[in-house]
């Protein structure tokens, strides 16, 4: 892996997209090494010419002051800014760079509310400042978990954390101040939608005691199909047809959706998981 350093001329980014719990995205890198074969950023990150996504780094060096600089404005009204919506802010070069402590202590500083998604068990390195700033502002840490098996995790996933790690880290952020959540975003068809999954993943958000699960489809839209139906038949050719057959366009057929979310549905209900974000959200965001 590569990392390449560059100057960020502006850290938040206003999102026009409405209906979603924040205004504005944080991230400190460009591009991501976990190498997730659905990923949705690789090809919205095109404008950046040759570079492999997920071998070639970009790290905003001078992220902190810039970042400071806006949060210190006037014009700036404390809005929840998601962090690492893009590319994941705890991927392995987090190791060395560091750069998420000093985010962190930002926020602290500056009593700003945030939300955090990630594959990354690197995030308990700062399970003191997460805590920390949950005491003053509204914190939320989503953990992504697509599947319980640890070989389809390293061949879908190759470069993030294992599913269990991923528990476990969910596990312990939940004994902080934060709200938690575990994220199955997105669900894989044949490879991790079977039922034993699906309900293991609905007792590990119970387990890990998160203040809702949320879930959602696979969708292979734009350049994401070609390169995902590639490695389908590549590591899984058995399933090469019935993709194919599921996902004539970029969706998934209806009565197959239908189906998982029922079977979720019942998950959910079997052991009282609540899917509602809404209700972890404090109150002035609530009409976003």
């Amino acid at each position: 892996m590569k990392a390449i350093e560059i100057e960020a001329k502006s850290a938040l980014h206003k999102l026009k997209r409405r209906g979603l719990p924040y205004k504005y995205d944080l991230n400190i890198y460009r591009g991501c090494s976990h190498g997730c074969k659905y990923c949705y950023g690789e090809s919205s990150h095109k404008y950046l010419g040759n570079t492999d996504f997920n071998k070639e780094i970009y790290v905003k060096s001078n992220i902190i002051e810039v970042l400071e600089r806006e949060l210190y404005s006037s014009k700036w009204k404390g809005d929840i800014i998601n962090i690492g919506g893009v590319c994941d802010s705890y991927q392995s070069i987090e190791n060395n760079y560091k750069l998420m402590r000093d985010i962190l202590k930002l926020m602290i500083k500056y009593k700003n509310p945030i939300i955090i998604s990630t594959k990354s068990n690197l995030i308990l390195r700062d399970l003191d400042l997460i805590d920390e700033l949950a005491k003053h502002t509204y914190v939320n840490i989503a953990l992504c978990i697509t599947s319980s098996n640890d070989d389809v995790s390293k061949k879908v996933e190759p470069g993030a954390s294992l599913p269990v790690e991923r528990f476990r880290a969910l596990s312990e952020i939940s004994k902080t101040k934060a709200n938690t959540a575990l994220h199955m975003m997105p669900i894989l068809p044949f490879l991790a939608d079977d039922e034993d999954t699906l309900e293991t993943l609905v007792k590990w958000a119970k387990e890990s005691e998160v203040d809702y699960m949320l879930t959602g489809m696979l969708y292979l839209t734009g350049g994401i199909k070609k390169r995902y139906l590639s490695f389908i038949k590549e590591d899984y050719p058995k399933y090469y047809v019935p993709y194919c057959r599921l996902y004539p366009k970029g969706g998934a057929d209806k009565d197959y959706k239908s189906k998982i979310h029922g079977f979720l549905a019942e998950m959910r209900k079997k052991y009282n998981v609540n899917n509602n974000y809404s209700k972890a959200l404090p109150k002035k965001t609530t009409n976003i």
